[in-house]
């Protein structure tokens, strides 16, 4: 059913330095589409489902918002359709699955890193607004879902800290509502790196020194909300991505480093006891699922930006795949595939962190088997390894024979091969999201933020596999045959 030969010529090599070369590369390619005068209190919003829920939806460039200063823009969708390829540097012929495993060979296996690059100066400085002059409302920042508690500026940004004790910096991607013109939102998950930094200068009686990059080139982002491994900058790990160091400039009021050609940067401090009330927030599972709760304030002491800055707007939209499901499910497929061969699972021949689940909840792995408890060590090491521990439910493992990027043969191999009663491993107390539905309202009176999750053994029994009735779909060969002859009808 499936094959797991990457195509050829499948080479990385990045068209484009920050968020204004990307869109030129877009639409080059045809992908992308300028709206002028959509309102940020519906429109935006509104264009947002249109275009974010379809695989192959334009990406949307939003300029000459009403109340906001002309010039002042909001781009919207970038992963979808061939410009996905480009973004992450491949060539346009990849599937998807191709282009997961050219992100596990180019820069996943080896976890190269080139560490960041200190410069003087740069664009993101072109204009520097402090003390009365910061205003937050300024900015094109819509409100993404009709029952949000506000607008989130940050929604494909990334939060840098600093360990205080050991010095290691971090990207997170922490989402951030604008509760007025001097003061966003920082939410970071229980456990986030972000989170242990700010929790360790809290201990020592200290803010937390905060820049908050609103805008910026897709790479940066993408690898912000990856799980990337303790004590690793994420910008670094953008450096061997893209095969040179990310040049850097530094805050003038904490010092912390972010790119030299960043779009926005925000920058201040988290004060222990300084919240206010955040969300609710249309969230990645498809509801306002952590509802309305008191969140440390970023006091925005200073605003960079480039001249016409661009907003990265990348909000959740749920009940499907959308565009941060479909970036997630690329990348964390390669770093899930990574952890399996780091573990010493062998033959692991097709791993895929599904769309449907926002790439967290749903993950199909595939294993030429080779010997008696294989597909039950895969799927518990999948269960919880780095890349796909947190608000994990399903891990459904099955046999080389299964496409696992293809949701459709994944499920009938679940109906098929896997027996209720023997063969499904319930976990209890595991790490899951603020964001998880199913968490009840003593579980989130206590802070208990755990899930259970299910790890279905769908493999055919090993003990008895060469016995187990043969599949009636054709081989590659013949379906290839039928393509080539018969196609046409299907025109």
């Amino acid at each position: 059913m499936t094959s797991n030969n990457t195509r050829t010529n499948t080479a990385q090599q990045f068209t484009y330095e920050d968020l204004r070369e990307w869109i030129e590369q877009a639409d080059r390619l045809g992908e992308l589409k300028r709206v002028d005068g959509a309102s940020w209190e519906k429109d935006i919003g509104l264009a947002a489902e249109v275009v974010i829920r379809e695989d192959d939806g334009p990406a949307v460039l939003f300029d000459k918002v009403p109340g906001c200063p002309e010039g002042f823009r909001l781009l919207i969708n970038v992963f979808g359709g061939v410009r996905r390829n480009m973004t992450l540097g491949f060539p346009d012929h990849l599937t998807k699955q191709e282009l997961s495993d050219g992100c596990f060979d180019a820069f996943v296996r080896d976890r190269k890193t080139i560490p960041h690059v200190m410069v003087d100066d740069g664009p993101v400085f072109e204009n520097i607004v402090t003390g009365d002059d910061v205003d937050l409302m300024k900015f094109p920042t819509p409100m993404w879902h009709p029952e949000d508690g506000g607008r989130y500026m940050g929604t494909g940004t990334y939060t840098v800290t600093r360990d205080p004790d050991e010095g290691w910096m971090n990207c997170g991607a922490y989402r951030a509502m604008i509760h007025d013109k001097k003061s966003v939102g920082c939410f970071m998950v229980t456990g986030k790196h972000g989170y242990v930094h700010r929790n360790k200068y809290w201990a020592k009686g200290e803010a937390c020194p905060v820049v908050m990059i609103i805008g910026g080139e897709p790479i940066a982002f993408f690898n912000g909300g990856a799980e990337a491994p303790y004590g690793t900058f994420e910008l670094d790990i953008v450096g061997g991505i893209r095969g040179k160091a990310v040049e850097c400039v530094t805050g003038k009021i904490t010092g912390l480093p972010f790119p030299a050609n960043a779009e926005i940067v925000l920058e201040g401090y988290l004060h222990e006891g300084k919240v206010k009330n955040e969300g609710p927030f249309g969230e990645w599972t498809g509801y306002y699922a952590s509802g309305e709760h008191p969140e440390p304030v970023l006091e925005v002491e200073a605003i960079y930006h480039r001249n016409d800055p661009i907003i990265l707007g990348v909000p959740p939209m749920g009940q499907g795949s959308d565009e941060m499901a479909r970036y997630r499910a690329v990348l964390r497929s390669a770093m899930l595939k990574q952890n399996l061969a780091e573990a010493g699972v062998p033959d692991v021949t097709g791993v895929w962190c599904h769309e449907i689940g926002a790439s967290r909840l749903l993950h199909g792995v595939s294993i030429k088997q080779r010997y008696p408890g294989h597909s039950k060590q895969a799927g518990h090491i999948a269960a919880q390894c780095q890349a796909a521990n947190y608000a994990n439910r399903f891990i459904i493992v099955v046999d080389e024979d299964i496409d696992v990027t293809n949701l459709e043969q994944l499920i009938w191999a679940m109906c098929t091969r896997c027996d209720p009663a023997t063969t499904i491993d319930i976990v209890k107390g595991a790490w899951t999201s603020p964001a998880d539905p199913r968490l009840t309202p003593e579980q989130k009176a206590n802070g208990d933020i755990t899930n259970s999750r299910a790890i279905i053994d769908a493999c055919k029994p090993y003990h008895w596999k060469d016995e187990f009735p043969t599949v009636n779909a054709p081989n590659a060969d013949v379906l290839r045959e039928a393509q080539e002859k018969f196609g046409y009808l299907m025109e």
